[in-house]
């Protein structure tokens, strides 16, 4: 089994630890800079809550050097994945699958989707389907991320908490190409169940990411604090309720209340979100796949977003002052 990890940051360098440590297949990996010279002079490190361990890494900037693969593992923000469809090509052979593991609504959400919205491309997410057309969305296996880590110095990694992906054909079926990736990810020490409606498990993540992201953007607040002042509270009920709506007239269904998944988001803490992590390092934030999509989806139904609109104002400007957003 060939599997190429592009991108070697917090999670695919979790990823490319684990499957690499338990010899589950011939491991590349796709990075650039620090991190990338890193790996190759002293491999790659990952550093848990029980134990600590180095692997070496065949690691590089360019993909041709890996050429076909059976999995390509797309380890990137959404935001950044458009930028690299021509470089990843020679990943590409008839029968690879591309794994789409980043948080967001994903670029192939309505294929095969029994809707009567046909399928349809999202420009917030795919400009120009760029992705729809050179990676082609019969390769895609959704996959939604629970672990969370960070890049602590170049050639490390550091996981916090999470061991979990789950897998899914955006057709629903237990295809032999997700049942062996689960597999492989298993032999890994990740959990990696295979669900039949992957639509409803990204919906369930995007619920908390697209509120609690842009207002901690917006307000520098830790998760708790979003979660538990009224106000904030409100906000994202709000917005979490507007996306509910939208999420079940395309068919999806949710596995809790609205009220309890803004309480589990309350338990986690003291948590800096990703998107608030981005803004105060200067980097790009994950705007379009958490809310910009969430809104074309609306507009799509026929569905109002007022309090989706007014936050995603809000968080666009914020990042564009910042330099963090197009």
């Amino acid at each position: 089994m060939r599997i190429a990890i592009y991108g070697a940051g917090a999670i695919g360098g979790l990823l490319a630890a684990r499957t690499i440590r338990a010899g589950v297949g011939e491991i590349a990996v796709i990075a650039r800079g620090p991190h990338l010279e890193a790996m190759r002079r002293c491999g790659l490190r990952l550093e848990t809550a029980e134990e600590s361990f180095t692997v070496p890494v065949p690691a590089s900037d360019d993909p041709a050097e890996f050429g076909p693969q059976d999995y390509v593992i797309l380890a990137l923000k959404a935001n950044a994945v458009p930028r690299v469809v021509d470089a990843m090509q020679p990943l590409l052979g008839p029968e690879t699958a591309v794994v789409t593991a980043a948080n967001g609504v994903p670029w192939w959400y309505f294929y095969r989707l029994d809707s009567p919205y046909g399928e349809r491309r999202l420009e917030s997410v795919d400009p120009g389907g760029v992705q729809w057309e050179k990676i082609g969305p019969e390769r895609a296996i959704g996959c939604v991320v629970y672990p969370a880590a960070e890049v602590v110095a170049p050639g490390v990694v550091r996981l916090l908490s999470g061991d979990r992906f789950v897998l899914g054909e955006p057709g629903g079926e237990r295809s032999e190409r997700v049942r062996r990736l689960a597999a492989a990810l298993v032999a890994a020490g990740f959990k990696a169940p295979v669900r039949p409606r992957i639509r409803d498990e990204i919906w369930l993540k995007l619920w908390g990411n697209l509120s609690f992201n842009p207002i901690s953007a917006l307000t520098l607040a830790t998760l708790d604090v979003i979660a538990t002042d009224p106000g904030t509270r409100a906000v994202a009920r709000a917005m979490m309720l507007e996306a509910q709506a939208i999420a079940e007239k395309l068919g999806v269904r949710f596995a809790l209340d609205v009220d309890r998944r803004i309480e589990g988001a309350a338990a986690v803490g003291a948590h800096r979100t990703s998107m608030l992590q981005d803004l105060e390092r200067g980097r790009p934030l994950e705007i379009d796949a958490l809310v910009t999509a969430v809104q074309e989806l609306g507009r799509i139904v026929g569905l109002p977003t007022p309090t989706i609109d007014t936050v995603l104002a809000l968080v666009k400007l914020r990042a564009r002052v910042a330099g963090c957003y197009p």
